[in-house]
């Protein structure tokens, strides 16, 4: 729980991306509301899935990642684009060269929902 007696700090994203280099495995930053702020690096091709109770933001950082989704659409979203995916709605994200995203989902929420994969995290370490 933060500390409401004094001003929050700030988070340097870039020195909390330089603290892992393993891909599709999420750390968590911060939490408001309820809901996880996540940072993650990404390379290669990520699991079909969908988040049955919560929407997930997508925010890249740095690089580029593609969101493809059932209907054949692909969304290619490049460093400062945005992305909502509603719930229910099945995805899946995948990069050729690494990027760095920020994710929001809902606190506890599995990365891949309810899939089961070798990707799925289902706690994730606060940094």
């Amino acid at each position: 729980m933060a500390d409401r007696s004094s001003a929050p700090k700030a988070i340097d994203l870039s020195e909390k991306l330089a603290s892992f280099s393993d891909h599709w495995h999420p750390r968590i930053v911060a939490g408001y509301n309820g809901n996880d702020v996540r940072v993650s690096k990404l390379k290669g091709d990520f699991v079909w899935h969908s988040h049955a109770e919560t929407d997930e933001l997508f925010l890249v950082i740095e690089g580029q990642l593609k969101i493809e989704f059932r209907d054949g659409i692909t969304r290619l979203l490049n460093a400062g684009d945005m992305l909502v995916v509603p719930n229910g709605v099945e995805h899946r994200p995948f990069c050729e060269k690494e990027c760095q995203v920020l994710v929001m989902d809902k606190e506890g929420e599995p990365t891949t929902g309810g899939i089961d994969s070798e990707l799925r995290r289902d706690r994730l370490e606060q940094i």
